[in-house]
């Protein structure tokens, strides 16, 4: 067979046609196209697309099994690393964690390796096949905070290793981010992230929504009261964070937080759903990552015209190269080296323009990326009626300011030990974006590996 040095394509909507509308962009891999795809592995005695896993997937030996054509073995060899694979074969940077080691790629592509995990866990959805459940009890009970990524992989791994687990969410349903954050036309919620999470839950895991911790109950509480061996808090960064220009608290200004909430967990943009939305006609989203392509494709969505506002180059855009592409293609207009100085408004209140002023590179910074620096006389007014802020988000301080001997940092963040989550309190643990501030699920979900073996290192030294 001759050796195939570039990937099967996946089938996508075409951009005219998803640009109105919120399913699935991506069509993902049928058996055959998986199993040629699959066919393009090496099979690498040393596989270093594991190391670049953040949560060290055993990839080599789910891509065999797809090349066997056995799916549920490929599925049953993920289902030990990862609870979320589903999710994972959607919105992991693959291209710069296993993809950009995968030795393939050194002559032609490397691997498909998210889309065949995709194919892998959506072929098991659609055929009821479910993760190995716990044969064992250690008869100890541990609490998870936040039903995200990193409290979803933490749990899954404790009930594997057989304890009792309970996830407190702050929120009215599962998933975190995945459901509050991610748009439908990435990430499904129905069929997909729901379905991870039953799948969590069939490992044993009791999920709790409406629980505030630090509010509703306490950390403390949980650890003297409610019987808990240890605690994982994952609780997430959902504080957004703003420029501090003038006009900034003008109506038609959301943080991308809220925007993205509002379309995503309470469904705005289904007109069925009582969810109030301004619906702007020129929207501008301010900042270049994941989120605010996934805010612009949104508003884009609801019929605006939108444009991406980043005061540096395309090549510094911290988005996933698929994202920004895909943004392009369904008409996002992007004003790069660009950078907002004031919100104009009108008489009553409502934002009538944004004003700009253009940039150019210098030397770089602390990040490694060359420093924008104003360009003097470049200012230039865009003219929009709803500015979308996506400039990153910090953990919110409730649960550190409302538990005793938690140590954080001056950015709101958990300090917690990488190898372990141990944090400064004694059976508390800590991991994802409340220890590093905002970052990818799939990180998100290594931290919380990392987690369950530190908490079960410390029950079972007790």
């Amino acid at each position: 067979m001759a050796e195939i040095l570039h990937r099967v394509p996946v089938r996508e909507q075409d951009p005219k046609v998803r640009a109105h509308n919120f399913e699935e962009v991506c069509l993902g891999y049928h058996m055959e196209e998986a199993v040629l795809e699959a066919g393009r592995c090496l099979k690498c005695k040393n596989p270093q697309c594991v190391t670049g896993c953040p949560v060290n997937i055993d990839i080599p030996g789910f891509i065999r099994e797809i090349q066997e054509e056995n799916i549920e073995g490929a599925y049953q060899v993920i289902s030990r690393f990862s609870a979320l694979p589903a999710v994972c074969g959607r919105v992991c940077p693959q291209e710069s964690q296993c993809e950009a080691k995968c030795i393939r790629g050194l002559k032609g592509d490397p691997v498909s390796i998210g889309k065949l995990e995709r194919f892998v866990a959506d072929y098991a959805r659609d055929h009821a096949i479910r993760p190995a459940a716990p044969t064992e009890k250690k008869g100890k009970k541990v609490a998870v905070v936040g039903s995200g990524p990193a409290g979803l992989t933490c749990a899954g791994d404790l009930a594997k290793l057989g304890y009792d687990v309970t996830i407190f969410e702050a929120l009215h349903e599962a998933g975190g981010v995945l459901v509050y954050g991610i748009p439908e036309f990435r990430l499904p919620k129905n069929t997909v992230v729901k379905s991870e999470i039953e799948n969590v839950k069939a490992l044993g895991v009791t999920i709790e929504t409406n629980v505030i911790i630090g509010k509703s109950t306490t950390i403390d509480q949980l650890l003297k009261e409610e019987g808990f061996s240890a605690v994982f808090i994952g609780s997430g960064a959902g504080l957004p964070k703003f420029m501090g220009i003038p006009g900034e608290n003008a109506n038609g200004v959301f943080s991308a937080n809220e925007f993205l909430t509002r379309n995503n967990l309470m469904k705005a943009f289904d007109e069925t759903y009582d969810t109030p939305i301004f619906k702007g006609k020129k929207v501008a989203v301010v900042g270049g990552g994941n989120v605010a392509m996934d805010a612009a494709r949104t508003a884009l969505r609801l019929g605006a015209e939108t444009y991406i506002v980043y005061r540096r180059s395309e090549e510094e855009l911290p988005a996933r190269v698929e994202e920004v592409h895909h943004a392009k293609e369904e008409g996002i207009i992007f004003k790069l080296l660009t950078n907002p100085t004031e919100i104009l408004v009108d008489e009553n209140g409502w934002v009538k323009g944004m004003t700009c002023i253009e940039m150019e590179l210098g030397e770089p910074d602390a990040s490694g990326r060359r420093r924008p620096v104003e360009k003097p006389g470049s200012e230039f007014t865009l003219e929009v009626d709803t500015v979308i802020m996506s400039l990153g988000t910090s953990p919110n301080p409730l649960i550190t300011s409302t538990t005793e001997g938690l140590e954080s940092n001056r950015h709101k963040c958990i300090v917690a030990e990488e190898s372990t989550g141990q944090t400064s309190r004694e059976g508390v643990f800590a991991g994802g974006d409340a220890v590093t501030g905002a970052a990818t699920v799939i990180l998100a979900m290594g931290a919380g590996r990392a987690a369950a073996k530190g908490i079960d290192e410390y029950l079972s030294a007790k």
